[in-house]
């Protein structure tokens, strides 16, 4: 809701074998957010929701199986979220939008792009990878998350540790402070359906081939501290969309719109604003521009 700090209704639309159910912040041009693993799109940094939402019509919805949008019937695979995305946009009655993505979100949107580019008119892809042999792999992030799908107890830091460095952490002992509240999440932790998204990533054979085929305006966000996607898989994504562009925040992780929403917003506001470009030559490899926030 433009000007306002009160969180929208949940609404709720059929695409295909599922209902997704979304919210939507804001007017003007379509910005739809797709979140990342495990979580719900209550996860969203609010600061960086109104921000973006004072001149876009933002959406933030649940992927399937998570939160308050509907398992389906058939296989879970990263194609397949790609196409729920692809739905939802029809559903809203939107021909094509910017599209946000974060981590496996950012995943997703790659496979959006690829799979049906009508459907993206600018793609901005926060802490996503190519998938497959490609990839640059996250161990330390791996070995975190299999106790924890395992049902083992993860120390609170340690678990954090996945989103925020940990000189970070302790030089801002309040951070927990930007996290959404337990109450916002209650249905965060719904361990089948992060069984089945986990699944559905380690399952997926990629878009790296695919990646110079993507021709609407690229960009492409990541922390230099990032052990969840390293950020090694922005510079993958740099070399192979033409034209892209690649800002780096400095001491940043995973968790970069926690820890700098506002940059983070100006950042995505700067190139939303962008007068539309000709559109890239599919198949070049001409790697795009990288800038370092520093601010």
């Amino acid at each position: 809701m433009h000007g306002s700090r009160r969180k929208p209704v949940v609404e709720k639309f059929q695409v295909g074998d599922i209902r997704i159910a979304c919210r939507r912040y804001g007017s003007g041009p379509p910005l739809l957010m797709i979140t990342g693993y495990g979580v719900t799109m209550d996860l969203w940094d609010r600061r960086l929701i109104h921000q973006l939402a004072a001149g876009h019509r933002v959406i933030v919805f649940d992927n399937r199986g998570m939160g308050k949008t509907s398992g389906g019937t058939r296989p879970w695979s990263i194609d397949l979220f790609a196409g729920d995305a692809a739905g939802l946009i029809e559903a809203l009655g939107y021909d094509s939008v910017s599209v946000l993505g974060w981590s496996l979100g950012g995943d997703v949107s790659l496979d959006l792009a690829v799979e049906f580019p009508d459907k993206v008119s600018r793609l901005i892809v926060y802490a996503g990878d190519c998938g497959g042999p490609q990839k640059v792999p996250a161990p330390k992030y791996r070995k975190v998350l299999k106790k924890t799908l395992r049902g083992a107890h993860v120390p609170f830091e340690q678990a954090l540790a996945i989103l925020f460095p940990p000189e970070w952490m302790k030089s801002h002992p309040d951070y927990w402070r930007t996290l959404p509240v337990a109450g916002e999440v209650s249905q965060l932790f719904k361990l089948p359906g992060i069984l089945r998204q986990n699944d559905a990533y380690e399952d997926w054979a990629g878009v790296y081939e695919d990646l110079p085929e993507i021709r609407c305006p690229t960009l492409i966000v990541t922390g230099t501290e990032d052990v969840s996607t390293p950020p090694e898989n922005a510079h993958i994504l740099a070399r192979r969309i033409a034209g892209s562009r690649l800002v780096l925040f400095e001491g940043a992780g995973h968790g970069l719109m926690y820890q700098f929403p506002a940059r983070l917003a100006a950042v995505i506001l700067d190139f939303l604003s962008e007068p539309p470009v000709q559109p890239a030559e599919p198949g070049g490899l001409l790697e795009g521009s990288s800038t370092r926030d520093t601010a």
